[in-house]
């Protein structure tokens, strides 16, 4: 059977656009789900509905609200993971001192142990991401990651080098006054990600040309990123079958990122 993993940012909780959410997640039907961006949704009615939607238990052991430190306008940007295999350990790394909002680790038995991150990494600047990426590298196993199935899945603010950039971008981002990709722009937490050994799906074997996740216009100035991902270790990633991004509409400013797996 294939494994279906999607990685989603619903826009501030999801607001009046959470019924076009809920039909494009039951039209999709991924078999595990990260959503960033789930402000609102601590009394886990949000949650639920999503579960329902995709037709998963409603319970501890298929879905998990992963709480984010909270913002300094008390605004707590979870992060949520809603899984069909029935999770068999949860936890969650919220330590206000490294991450911007939160890292869930789930494992999971999907042609054997699965374990995913689930995570949103910080918005405002390159240097603060990348301690992320560090405080990510400091829970995993280096041995066990290189012999393991695992998954990084989520939206973690940082640009790829491997991406179609226009040669201008240095130039569209000053004109837009976007900072927090830096001047000129830096690639540094995607590429310690790839150096630890992490494999961008979406660049292993695209099942379209779309590459787009979020196009911002700033003081007219239009720039298409991708900021979404969903990764695998190397031998995840000799299960990997195809990833694509699906337009979403108007149900987000952000475009899911789906990789499926055998």
């Amino acid at each position: 059977m294939a494994l279906k993993v999607m990685t989603f940012n619903v826009l501030q909780g999801g607001e009046e656009r959470f019924d076009a959410i809920l039909t494009f997640l039951a039209r999709e039907s991924p078999d595990v789900l990260v959503l960033q961006e789930c402000l609102g949704w601590d009394d886990g009615g949000r949650l639920r509905r999503v579960a329902e939607a995709l037709e998963v238990p409603q319970d501890d052991a298929h879905m998990v609200l992963g709480q984010s430190r909270s913002r300094p306008s008390g605004r707590c940007y979870h992060v949520a993971v809603v899984s069909r295999p029935p999770l068999r350990s949860v936890s969650v790394h919220n330590d206000r001192h490294f991450l911007g909002h939160c890292i869930v680790r789930c494992d999971f038995d999907a042609n054997g142990p699965v374990t995913l991150f689930g995570t949103h990494f910080d918005a405002h600047h390159e240097k603060l991401r990348y301690v992320e990426a560090r405080y990510l590298r400091s829970l995993l196993d280096t041995a066990a990651f290189r012999e393991g199935q695992f998954l990084l899945a989520g939206d973690l603010n940082s640009l790829s080098r491997k991406d179609p950039y226009p040669v201008d971008l240095e130039d569209r981002l000053r004109r837009a006054g976007t900072d927090k990709y830096g001047h000129p722009p830096r690639f540094d937490v995607i590429d310690d990600v790839e150096e630890y050994g992490w494999v961008d799906t979406l660049l292993a074997r695209p099942a379209s040309s779309k590459w787009v996740t979020a196009r911002r216009n700033r003081g007219g100035v239009t720039i298409d990123y991708r900021t979404d991902y969903v990764f695998a270790s190397p031998r995840m990633a000799e299960r990997l079958v195809s990833a694509e991004v699906i337009d979403v509409g108007d149900a987000s400013d952000h475009n899911p990122l789906v990789a499926t797996f055998r």
